[in-house]
């Protein structure tokens, strides 16, 4: 596997000698001195240029970096797939998300100045790593600050609380009727995003609001005491309802926790009658005797 080097020598290589490449500046991960580095870690990495359409007119050389084990256009994607609603203008910005066979990943975006005149300065992560024409400003050394955990008002946390806990009806309704898909479908992505926006205000409660608690909670093991991280990974099931139905009822408990002390924190008031009603709702469906998974 090429080392960290090797991958940014290459990069800056490539980019010195193509006239078409005006500017790299790499954000991300790697950029972040609160975050370990690992082999995993993406070179995010954006060539500022002259123009877009011959890159993408000629796609080969991508083949620069190294052999490839896949490679992802998400603009593309999107346009093929109609996932997105946006109107991609390829003139302005394109990408490539590539992994190679050595284990290495450049995810690689291609910009006119315009576009990064804007972009350069957004993300507070970003590093500059070539500037031919001295276009972009200076900037202050990467932070990850602006991903940090960020307070809720009490209408958010209202919200949020009152989100979890109506969901749970879906997914008993769900297992009741062995629709396997929709009851983890609604579990796994619409109560478990808001048991972890819980979860990343308890963080902030902790560190101050001072800490990224991580994309999809991946710093979670980090930051959560042992017996909550614990509760946290109980939270996750197979396919077997009774299984299915533990974690529900871990999660319900582990909300709880955190959401009572992110209310006293800040001093909002969680609301126990939607607790207690949704509570006495699964109980009822988990032990109906007409149901089979019991």
């Amino acid at each position: 596997m090429r080392d960290e080097k090797e991958m940014m020598d290459l990069i800056i290589g490539i980019a010195e000698k193509d006239e078409r490449i005006r500017a790299v500046y790499m954000n991300g991960s790697r950029t972040n001195p609160n975050v370990k580095k690992d082999i995993f870690q993406d070179y995010d990495i954006v060539f500022v240029v002259t123009e877009t359409i011959s890159f993408i007119n000629d796609k080969n050389w991508i083949n620069l970096f190294g052999e490839t084990a896949i490679v992802q256009e998400p603009e593309l994607n999107d346009v093929k797939i109609g996932i997105s609603n946006e109107k991609h203008d390829f003139s302005r910005r394109y990408a490539w998300l590539m992994l190679f066979k050595d284990g290495n990943r450049i995810d690689l975006g291609i910009e006119i100045k315009e576009e990064a005149q804007k972009n350069y300065l957004e993300d507070k992560l970003t590093v500059l790593l070539s500037d031919k024409d001295g276009f972009l400003p200076k900037i202050p050394p990467p932070t990850d600050i602006e991903y940090y955990v960020r307070k809720p008002d009490k209408d958010k946390y209202i919200a949020c609380c009152n989100e979890f806990w109506w969901c749970q009806n879906n997914v008993a309704k769900g297992i009741a009727r062995d629709e396997l898909p929709y009851a983890m479908e609604m579990f796994n992505v619409y109560i478990r995003s808001m048991l972890n926006q819980m979860i990343d205000w308890y963080i902030g409660t902790l560190n101050n609001f001072s800490v990224n608690a991580g994309k999809m909670g991946k710093f979670y093991k980090k930051y959560l005491p042992v017996n909550l991280y614990d509760l946290y990974y109980k939270t996750y099931s197979d396919g077997n309802y009774k299984n299915i139905w533990d974690s529900i009822f871990t999660a319900c408990k582990l909300f709880k926790l955190t959401a009572l002390d992110v209310g006293k924190y800040f001093n909002f008031e969680y609301n126990q009658n939607e607790e207690n009603g949704v509570l006495e709702y699964l109980k009822w469906v988990k032990n109906m005797k007409t149901t089979e998974y019991c």
